[in-house]
Parts: structure tokens; sequence; C-alpha cells
């Protein structure tokens, strides 16, 4: 469902079971000798459907040169990181079978967007029909979370209370430092492409409850600003269709290791915030105007910089984030049985740190190629 039947989105939410998971991780689609992005979505698309598991798993973005894994519901996150994990080795075995490559950086670092087509679909006919420039200009990859959340009021909280966290796990996940064939000097030219330049985007207001949202969705219908609620295009939001709270702020990752760690991250600051919720739990709503700022921070420098303590006004050390983060999901976490490990550089860093030692933007493109190959070519079902 897509569609703006706000009764049934209200009913999906009353069905929903609580804490199911699905993963979604958008690739790019290379020619493997040059690594120029290769418009073969829908070849691809069409060989997936003589896999079993494929089939069910793999569907198109915005650009026929990009691909997408959805793990489908999972009953936690370890079925769904089983599930995805099967299909990212299935994929990159198709692909390479038949000439392609994938790549898992935030943006292609000099692909030329003007060159793209966007995929035949009704939905993403009226995006680029809606957005023109806009649409056209968002060659961009992404890791997607959502978590069963049951009861629409408690999703709308939850929403509100990820606010201030978003810019936290997007400096975590950073990995998109090149656009447009030059050093963007961002750690996340990703957002600035995409968060930043798409309407009813990036960090949402906090409405307080499901009447008010409603509200909102139903201003937006009645002035034709949209014909289906995923035109909505929040960094956190609730999903019609599922029954879920969707995390849309990060990078997609260059390694099975960082990804898998960062969904487990993200499933675990939604079920603490949910947790939160139910709890009534203290929490200080900040002005967008401040969360503004760690946002920007998180994408002009990513674990780099430093961000700032919204609650004592003092700036921490980027990297501290991940602790942070840690420490407030430390309860449900033992719950879940989701540990936390990820590298000492993400992916921005580790490329920035090449783009220090003078290798080309191609150099560390490959390199990144080959580190998610590596990657992800080898996993095996668990």
């Amino acid at each position: 469902m897509t569609s703006l039947d706000l009764d049934q989105a209200a009913e999906t939410f009353a069905a929903a079971t609580d804490l199911t998971v699905g993963v979604e991780e958008e690739f790019s689609i290379l020619d493997p000798a040059t690594l120029e992005l290769a418009p073969r979505f829908e070849e691809l698309k069409e060989l997936s459907l003589r896999d079993e598991v494929l089939r069910e798993s793999i569907t198109g973005e915005l650009i026929s040169s990009e691909i997408e894994i959805i793990s489908g519901v999972g009953d936690d996150l370890a079925h769904a990181l089983e599930r995805q994990r099967e299909s990212r080795r299935r994929l990159f075995a198709l692909a390479a079978a038949h000439g392609a490559a994938l790549g898992a950086t935030g943006t292609h670092p000099w692909a030329d967007y003007r060159e793209q087509p966007i995929i035949d679909t009704e939905h993403y006919r009226r995006v680029e029909d809606g957005l023109r420039y806009v649409a056209w200009r968002n060659n961009t990859f992404s890791l997607h979370v959502h978590l069963g959340v049951r009861d629409l009021d408690r999703a709308i909280g939850v929403c509100d209370r990820l606010r201030p966290v978003l810019p936290l796990l997007l400096a975590i996940s950073a990995n998109s430092p090149f656009l447009d064939g030059r050093d963007s000097g961002l750690h996340s030219a990703r957002s600035q492409a995409f968060t930043k330049s798409f309407p009813r985007c990036g960090i949402p207001d906090a409405f307080g409850s499901w009447a008010a949202y409603r509200q909102y969705i139903e201003f937006l219908k009645r002035t034709n600003s949209i014909v289906e609620f995923t035109q909505v295009w929040w960094s956190v939001r609730p999903h019609f269709s599922f029954g879920t709270v969707e995390v849309r702020i990060c990078d997609v990752q260059a390694t099975a290791q960082e990804s898998d760690a960062l969904a487990g991250l993200m499933v675990a600051c939604v079920a603490q915030a949910m947790r939160d919720v139910d709890e009534g739990a203290p929490f200080t709503d900040p002005p967008p105007r401040l969360i503004e700022e760690n946002m920007w921070r998180a994408i002009r420098f990513g674990l780099d910089g430093r961000l700032i303590d919204l609650d004592a006004a003092e700036e921490y050390p980027a990297r501290a984030a991940i602790e942070r983060l840690g420490a407030w999901t430390a309860p449900v976490r033992e719950e879940l049985g989701i540990d936390l490990s990820f590298p000492e550089r993400n992916g921005a860093q580790r490329q920035r740190r090449m783009i220090d030692a003078g290798a080309s933007r191609e150099e560390i493109f490959a390199a990144s190629v080959h580190e998610t190959r590596a990657s992800y070519s080898e996993e095996v079902t668990v």
C-alpha cells in the first residue's frame, strides 16, 4: 500500500508486530573494467527471476544503474541479516557471472547524472515528472532499516525521539566524499545531494501524535502536494505499508561487516526509542535549528569532526557518537543480542586517508569496489 488511505494505515499499525526487522541496501551497478555506472538493472532483475531467493529480494530504485536488496520481514535482526546475507551472496555471484560489478559508496565518484536513465515504473515516472532536476540529480545509494512498531501513536513518538539521533547515525555511516568527479570536501556528499535537495526530506518536525501527523498528510493530499505517502521522504518516517518505523539517514556501507553493524545500531536505536516512549522516559525535544547544526557537521566532517551535545551545549569528538548511542541502547541491545563492532575508520575516513596520501579518485574507488566485492561476495549462509 503506497496509497493515502490513512484509515488503512492505522489498521496496519494496529496489527503490526513489535521488533520485526527489514533491511534495504542500494548498490551501484558498474562496468567491471572502467567502474563507470552501467544501466543494467532491468537485465539483472530479469536474470534474478531464475533464482528462488533473488526473485523475492531484488528491486529497483530511481536509476537503471542501481539495484536494491531487501531482506523482507525478519522475525528479528538475526533473521533479517541471515536473509540479507544470502541475497547479497547470490546477487554478487549473479552480477559477476554476467560481467557486472557492484559498488557500495553513497555516491559514484565521477558519474554524470545527466546520462543515467530513470527506470520505467509508475512510481519513478511520477517522481521524475514531479521533481525533474532534483530527481535526475539523485544518483545516491543508501542503507535503510525498518522496525515493526505496533500502534501509530507509538510510531510517531518513536520518530520524534529519533530526530536528534539521526545526525549521529549519519556521521557513523558517512561513505561518500566524492561527487561530480571531484573531492566534495564532505564526508557524506550523498546527504547534500539527496537529503538537502528533495522536498519533505531530512530531519522531520516533531509531531507528537498520529492525529497531528495525519493532519499533515491530509494537508499534503488536499493541496495536491503528494499522491502517495512515499513522497514524504523524511529521514525517519512511519511506513504505512509495513507498520514499521523506517530509518533512512545512512550512506550504504562498503563492507558487509559495517553494514550489519550499522543495521544493528539502527535497530537498537528504534527499539530503545520505543522502550522510552512506553516507559515515559524524560525527553528534551530539541528545536530543529539545533539538530541541523549536528546534521551539517555530520555531512561535512563525519567521524573526523566534532558533534554537539545539545543538552549540555558542548562539543565532543564525533567518534564518541558510537559510544553514546551504544550506552543509550544498552538495555535493548542486551535483550535483543545486538553487539556493536565498527572498524577504526568508516568508509569516508578510509577514502580521505587515501586522498591525503595522493591517490586518485579512480584508485580510491577501485579500492572501495575491491573491498566491497571481497566482503559481500564471499559471504555464506548463516
